[in-house]
């Protein structure tokens, strides 16, 4: 489509839209967009990389206005949405747009909970606010997925910041030309680069995009201008961070297509390129039992992506791990793990770990569906198993439900927060929607020691 007018008709739309016309589908599919990721918020809380986040940033907060959740370190608002950021991004465990690979909660929630805190606002409102977000930062990344993404940036960061300005913006009630300013100010902080994946940076750059679209919605709300037009001008965010622009992609079907509705949920802690392959490994691993000890080497026939983001071969830390498919199958092979506690440094560097892994060999295959892997194990003897997967577990077409969802966040959050304050917090995020003070939410993830604390 002739690029005309695309920021004014997203601007108008992210203002202009009635709550009550979303679809129940859309809502419930949000619903579980904030369940997923309050858990892997709280998740992440105790992860080095927040330790050393939190050790940078505290000195420099201003007011102690919100909640790191997870911890009850309270910091000004718009650090708080940084370091939400990184808590639930940092396992790697968070939600996906298969579509474009972003992952849309993590810059949108964690800047929503931060306001939520400083100025009131509705679980209902919240809500709305997240779908709108996702919509926005969706179809932005959907506009120049994937050549923007094969340059190198990590479209989690450069979209995300859109998402979290138009979230925010809607919630703190911007008119037509302050949300276009709003949209403005967020591309030009549009960054993070997949040169990072592998390390404590990655997680920074949805914490950074939910402080910097954060930050862009109260400047235009100050009244600090912008350009107007900047998603389609000719030095403009799409024109200057990929050869792809569909501009149709950002503002056709606007209400009636949701790509909020097609959001998904990790049901592995690592890039999701690998998950069809610890999903065939867990399933081989079920079918030999004790014969895992005979394992000669395991072959994988992969989409290329899976080597171009996972081909780490000899993996150092838990973070790179996440990058590494043949650490995956190993792990999932020998220990049946793919959730968090398989990608720790002492799990990575574990001999056994290491000896299988260096027998696992991967060819990449173009006609092989990036959700799809095929497996072949030989053991000793020199007989062979294979597995294929066709579409893994997490996908469009194997979706977690709701019962696993709730087994995700409690296998995470008991482990950080303790098992009673775990269910509470689930039902209360369960039933966002209502709930008159969205901040309760961050008030009921802070550890009870925290708490107690905090009273004395």
């Amino acid at each position: 489509m002739t690029a005309t007018k695309v920021t004014a008709e997203l601007a108008d739309w992210i203002v202009g839209l009635e709550a009550s016309v979303i679809p129940a589908e859309v809502r419930k599919e949000g619903v579980r967009t904030f369940v997923n990721w309050v858990g892997c918020a709280v998740g992440g809380a105790r992860h080095e990389t927040v330790d050393c986040a939190l050790a940078a940033v505290e000195p420099f907060s201003g007011p102690r206005q919100a909640t790191v959740l997870g911890r009850g370190e309270k910091l000004d608002a718009l650090h708080a949405a940084l370091l939400n950021g990184i808590t639930s991004h940092v396992l790697d465990y968070d939600d996906t747009h298969l579509k474009t690979i972003i992952h849309p909660a993590g810059p949108v929630a964690s800047a929503l909970m931060a306001l939520a805190e400083i100025r009131p606002l509705s679980g209902h409102d919240l809500l709305t606010a997240l779908i709108v977000g996702v919509e926005v930062e969706c179809r932005i990344g959907n506009a120049v997925y994937p050549d923007h993404y094969d340059r190198g940036w990590h479209i989690t960061g450069t979209a995300g910041v859109f998402g979290a300005a138009a979230a925010v913006g809607r919630a703190i009630g911007l008119d037509a030309q302050k949300m276009r300013w709003a949209l403005g100010l967020a591309a030009t902080q549009s960054a993070g680069l997949r040169e990072m994946f592998g390390t404590m940076t990655k997680s920074f750059h949805p914490g950074r995009a939910a402080q910097n679209g954060a930050m862009a919605a109260f400047l235009a709300e100050a009244g600090f201008d912008s350009s107007e037009q900047v998603l389609e001008a000719p030095r403009g965010f799409a024109k200057v961070m990929s050869d792809k622009q569909d501009y149709g992609e950002i503002i056709d079907g606007l209400g009636i297509r949701w790509e909020a509705a097609l959001n998904s949920y990790k049901p592995f802690a690592c890039g999701i390129v690998i998950h069809p392959t610890i999903d065939g490994c867990q399933q081989i691993r079920a079918e030999i039992a004790a014969r895992v000890a005979e394992i000669e080497k395991v072959h994988l026939i992969a989409h290329p992506l899976v080597l171009e983001l996972t081909g780490k071969t000899a993996p150092k830390t838990g973070l790179e791990a996440k990058f590494s498919v043949y650490h995956a199958a190993a792990c999932a092979l020998l220990r049946g793990d793919g959730a968090p506690t398989a990608f720790t440094d002492e799990v990575v560097n574990s001999p056994e770990i290491v000896a299988l892994r260096d027998r696992v060999k991967a060819t990449a295959d173009p006609a092989c569906h990036e959700a799809s892997v095929s497996i072949e194990v030989t053991f000793q003897d020199g007989s062979t198993l294979k597995k294929h997967v066709e579409r893994t577990l997490g996908s469009r077409e194997r979706p977690l439900s709701d019962d696993q969802l709730e087994t995700k966040f409690m296998n995470q959050a008991k482990l950080v927060i303790g098992e009673a304050p775990s269910r509470a917090l689930l039902d209360l995020a369960w039933t966002i929607e209502d709930i008159d003070r969205a901040a309760a939410v961050a008030a009921a993830s802070v550890p009870a020691a925290k708490l107690r604390n905090a009273a004395v």
